[in-house]
């Protein structure tokens, strides 16, 4: 007969083997914890119309790259907080993200006040820094990790209002005029800068030049300021709140230059277009791409889908034509530096973003000087023959005119507008 304790103390034994095997196997997996992005982005406040779109779009990244097996076989996670549009949150979340959270990369919120606001703590603790729509951010930290998922391009200060100059001096008879307003921030600054300088090269006589506190509740005076000088161009370098308000401004008191635009950001979410509708004519303004017939990369088009199912349920930007493909792009050359260097270490993914080409949905990304692009890829875009605020308005892409530059040009600028 078999002893009974022998049996129970044979099982107990197997019992703990097959534990230890476990044990084995658990501490493999808690050796590959996920590789950790951390960031802010501006989910509440002026700058949440485009936020929010670009969350969406990470989410959309981190779960294409976890279906097929993470970055090194390592899951991705994705952590990021509000920072409300209020560059004075930013350093706090990333310190507590790089310090309390311990992620393993940190990547830009969207637009420069906020990356620029989080510059000085990213460096302090020697980060990579994949930024989103920022406007010449590293042009004075020169910080070596810092990367631009934007395509002004080398010299991106003019960059965002080139475009709009290149189209006026075309005409014939050419303007002799500019007035240049800002939102006195950042961004503003930095392309209001741009804007002088190209006026310069332009031969063109500044005949106003001001700029106003973000909150700026009435635009009205301004744009009468504006009207009293009588100038052949306007260009406005203005953030969500600020753009709708000029606009509107602008119709009120009856301003008509023969050119209206240049770096109003806003004018590219769909929510703002819809609002303004017909306002919107004849405005030619920066974007960075639109699916018209010459910009469509290589999956644009399919992920735009995917985002578009989502976008009603989430409350965000129903088409997505300004952000999401490029919030994606964005976390797409991490994810590829991270492969690509077989790495987590910060100088190994640092230098292969620094030397490498990358395959994303806007097309191929090669970094430059201060970690800007190395080649500028503006768009001028025009609105025109815009009837009502309807979406589909906005997804006729005769309606929404590439003027420049050449290669991706879809039609011709209507001037004066």
């Amino acid at each position: 007969m078999l002893d009974k304790s022998f049996t129970r103390r044979a099982g107990l034994k197997t019992a703990a083997a097959a534990v230890a095997l476990l044990g084995i196997g658990g501490t493999a997996d808690a050796q590959q914890p996920p590789i950790r992005i951390g960031y802010g982005m501006s989910l509440t406040g002026g700058l949440a119309v485009n936020g929010k779109a670009a969350i969406i779009a990470h989410e959309a990244w981190r779960d294409d790259v976890n279906a097929k097996g993470g970055l090194l076989g390592r899951k991705v996670e994705l952590v990021y907080y509000d920072d409300q549009s209020n560059p004075s949150t930013v350093p706090a979340l990333y310190q507590k993200l790089i310090s309390v959270d311990k992620v393993d990369f940190v990547i830009g919120g969207y637009a420069t006040v906020p990356l620029a606001a989080a510059m000085p703590v990213v460096m302090q603790h020697n980060k990579v820094f994949v930024g989103l729509f920022g406007l010449a951010v590293n042009e004075e930290f020169k910080y070596p990790k810092y990367f631009s998922m934007a395509p002004p391009g080398p010299d991106p200060k003019p960059a965002f209002t080139k475009g709009f100059f290149e189209i006026a001096m075309q005409q014939n008879p050419k303007p002799q005029t500019v007035a240049i307003v800002a939102n006195d921030l950042e961004f503003s600054k930095n392309a209001s800068d741009g804007a002088r300088e190209n006026a310069k090269k332009a031969g063109l006589r500044i005949v106003y030049d001001r700029s106003y506190p973000p909150s700026t509740p009435d635009f009205t005076p301004i744009a009468r300021a504006i009207q009293a000088t009588n100038p052949d161009l306007v260009v406005v370098c203005s953030y969500p709140p600020d753009s709708v308000g000029m606009v509107r401004a602008a119709n009120e008191v009856g301003l008509k230059p023969k050119m209206f635009g240049g770096a109003m950001v806003g004018l590219q979410a769909t929510p703002i277009k819809a609002q303004l509708g017909p306002l919107l004519n004849g405005i030619v303004n920066y974007d960075f791409w639109i699916p018209a017939s010459t910009m469509q990369f290589p999956g644009a088009l399919e992920f735009l889908k995917r985002y578009q199912e989502k976008a009603p349920a989430a409350g965000v930007d129903v088409l997505g034509y300004y952000i999401p493909t490029w919030a994606y792009a964005q976390l797409e050359v991490l994810g590829q530096a991270i492969e690509g260097s077989k790495s987590v270490d910060q100088e190994k993914v640092a230098d292969y973003l620094a030397k490498n080409t990358f395959k994303t949905l806007v097309g191929d990304v090669k970094f430059g000087k201060n970690g800007e692009w190395a080649e500028e890829r503006m768009i001028q875009v025009q609105y025109q023959g815009i009837q009502g605020n309807a979406i589909t308005e906005f997804t006729d892409m005769k309606k929404t005119v590439i003027v420049t530059p050449a290669k991706y040009a879809t039609g011709k600028a209507i001037y004066p507008r």
